[in-house]
């Protein structure tokens, strides 16, 4: 009944629908449809069929709704009545210029909008949901504006389960906005941010979650990101919600039963409840323990490579990333910036920052400020030591070679320094580099290092890559994720359901506690409530507005 009501507060019911060309019939029948989560309303005519002149109407092209694949029947619909028809460039723009980009409509008008609109190679265009038709795009003059594909599908087979039709145009950000523009022009309604995907969510094709990660998807930045967000679209985060859900008000039901009818009842069976409560509890702590994976899946980890001068910290950057991004020589000092290099750990993405040496010195280039266009650039030293500020861990270079030196104390008390000023705790693992050089560094290592300041240590050659394994794993265990599969989780939490996952679990350890406590049946319903409007929080079977604004309004145009 909550996903019956939102549907009612966001979908427009018009009872008076008509057709962008004809007048309505005077008596037309209405039926009304009821899904899962869904509400329709189809106008079905006498006729059964229909032809309609659109701007095209010089050059003799009808537009023949024939009948209507929608209901499964023989009659014809007219419209799907649930609200204006939007419209919206759901391709990339703004960048080169792609071979193809797409405006997508939605809405009860969208056929009659195209109609209006595209003229079809063969002169006379018969819609049939998912059967692409090739032809023109005209504008209100009656202009060729694009060659396009246009591709109908009608309810409830589309994305938002009403009627959809997506026009196939060149991809230049002029030829969209073109076509885009013809559509608003026709009647179509400019879409919000995220509107097709709430569109998609009212109207039962998908539940909270997976609209959440449908986002997700779109914004992935590694390949263990997208697929558990994919996965989170196809239902596995979803499942195990509604499964929690059905528990918790199977359980509730039977309680309240009991407050009326316990004579007449057989006697509860406490031991089994309890085993059903612990049960959810433990499925919702392994939810819970994807939180983390999942906040590292979509803001990823920057990590600072630091160090003095020559311990090979630009070759370690390479070898780690398998790529060249950073000129290698035996001059020490080479790099004078800040150098990127993107890489993944188990799904995690990870932007490796190689800094200059950081050390003191006279020399002029790495001291001085110079201007240039009337603005200030610090260098070198400098620049290593903001980003080892802002770096979420510290990878501090030493050579094992010439061993633990006082540079390097003077290095590790300035990083000290600056992580006590800001109050920051910014892990830091120390890495023994260039141990092929010297093969008994392992074993012999100078014990003037303060070993105990680092949270891990790992010896390393940059050359033949020996040791980059056993770095990975000890930043997968300084984050907290050393149990993480090479591939990734199948799915994750975000934060918001992650905070109803913390309140369905304390929900539970109330109940646990009622119920040891021996505490009135009164009691437990109250627990049992509150953990099923959670878990009803997270799927958006009960949830407020406020809360969907917030969330499908991060969502981008056309999604």
């Amino acid at each position: 009944m909550a996903s019956f009501r939102a549907v009612l507060r966001h979908t427009h019911i018009y009872i008076s629908t008509f057709s962008c060309f004809t007048p309505p019939p005077r008596t037309p029948t209405m039926a009304l449809f009821l899904s899962h989560g869904a509400t329709r309303h189809c106008l079905i005519p006498s006729k059964p069929s229909r032809t309609v002149k659109s701007r095209a109407s010089s050059d003799n092209y009808n537009l023949v709704l024939k009948k209507d694949e929608r209901l499964g029947t023989g009659e014809c619909v007219d419209e799907v009545a649930s609200g204006t028809t939007i419209a919206a460039i759901v391709t990339s723009v703004g960048g080169p210029p792609a071979a193809v980009g797409i405006v997508r409509l939605s809405g009860p008008g969208a056929v009659s909008i195209v109609g209006r609109l595209f003229r079809p190679a063969r002169k006379t265009w018969r819609p049939a949901s998912h059967v692409v038709e090739y032809g023109v795009v005209l504008d209100s003059d009656g202009n060729v504006i694009d060659e396009v594909l246009a591709v109908p599908m009608l309810a409830p087979r589309s994305y938002t389960r009403e009627d959809v039709v997506e026009l196939q145009c060149h991809g230049s950000e002029v030829c969209l906005r073109r076509v885009l523009r013809t559509c608003l022009e026709a009647g179509a309604t400019l879409a919000q941010p995220g509107e097709f995907t709430l569109r998609a969510f009212l109207n039962g094709r998908l539940d909270l979650s997976q609209a959440e990660n449908v986002a997700r998807l779109i914004a992935a930045k590694s390949v263990a990101a997208a697929d558990a967000a994919l996965e989170g679209i196809q239902g596995g985060f979803s499942s195990l919600v509604r499964s929690l859900r059905s528990q918790c008000i199977e359980l509730l039901t039977e309680i309240e039963a009991r407050l009326d009818f316990d004579d007449e009842m057989p006697p509860l069976d406490l031991n089994l409840t309890m085993d059903k409560i612990h049960n959810m509890s433990r499925e919702v702590e392994n939810a819970l323990e994807t939180a983390n994976y999942d906040k590292l899946l979509q803001s990823g980890l920057q990590i600072a490579i630091v160090g003095r001068p020559n311990v090979g910290k630009s070759s370690l950057l390479n070898a780690w990333s398998k790529s060249e991004r950073a000129i290698v020589t035996e001059i020490a000092g080479t790099t004078r910036d800040v150098i990127e290099a993107s890489i993944s750990v188990s799904g995690i993405p990870i932007t490796l920052l190689d800094t200059a040496g950081i050390r003191d010195t006279d020399d002029i280039v790495e001291k001085i400020v110079y201007m240039e266009h009337l603005e200030k650039v610090k260098i070198s030293v400098e620049r290593s030591e903001a980003v080892a500020r802002g770096a979420d861990l510290i990878i501090m270079t030493v050579s094992a070679v010439e061993g633990w030196t006082s540079e390097d104390t003077k290095l590790l008390e300035r990083i000290q320094s600056t992580k006590g000023s800001t109050g920051s705790s910014t892990p830091v693992i120390l890495v023994v580099n260039k141990i092929d050089c010297k093969p008994c560094a392992e074993t012999k290592w100078d014990k003037g290092c303060q070993s105990h300041i680092f949270s891990k240590r790992v010896f390393t050659c940059a050359v033949t890559g020996q040791g980059l394994h056993d770095l990975e794993r000890a930043v997968l265990q300084i984050v907290g994720l050393e149990g993480i599969p090479a591939g990734g989780r199948r799915w994750t939490v975000n934060q918001r359901q992650c905070e109803q996952l913390v309140r369905t679990k304390e929900a539970l350890a109330r109940l646990q506690s009622s119920i040891k406590e021996e505490l009135p049946l009164d009691f437990w319903t109250i627990d049992l409530r509150d953990a099923a409007l959670s878990l009803g929080q997270i799927s958006g079977e009960d949830i407020s507005e406020e809360v969907l604004s917030n969330i499908f309004g991060k969502f981008c145009i056309g999604k």
